[in-house]
């Protein structure tokens, strides 16, 4: 349970962060006003709680793992939100972050 809690805190950073990224994104470079980039600094603001709620107490090791999550997530966001089309590479590369994040976070430790 404590693995799907981790997991779920992560999606939902991940929401966060990057849907405050992109909100302040079109806001600010697609010209869509003001309500976008301050919707995006609240949404970033609210990234920077869920952490906290991670299962594991140790800052860098949630943020280092996380790192994983944004990477492989930025690439989901980019294909729903603005039609992007990751190529094998991008894939690759996404793949290899996630298991960095199953190492960091959820390797036995003793």
């Amino acid at each position: 349970m404590t693995i799907i809690r981790s997991l779920v805190l992560f999606a939902l950073a991940a929401v966060f962060e990057i849907g405050g990224a992109w909100l302040v994104w079109q806001g600010w470079r697609e010209n869509r006003g003001l309500a976008w980039i301050v919707a995006g600094i609240l949404a970033l603001g609210a990234y920077g709680f869920v952490a906290t709620f991670q299962p594991d107490a140790h800052f860098g090791r949630i943020l280092a793992a996380y790192g994983g999550v944004f990477v492989a997530g930025s690439l989901v966001w980019g294909i729903v939100m603005d039609g992007f089309r990751p190529d094998r590479w991008d894939m690759i590369g996404a793949a290899i972050c996630l298991v960095g994040v199953a190492v960091i976070m959820y390797a036995p430790r003793g």
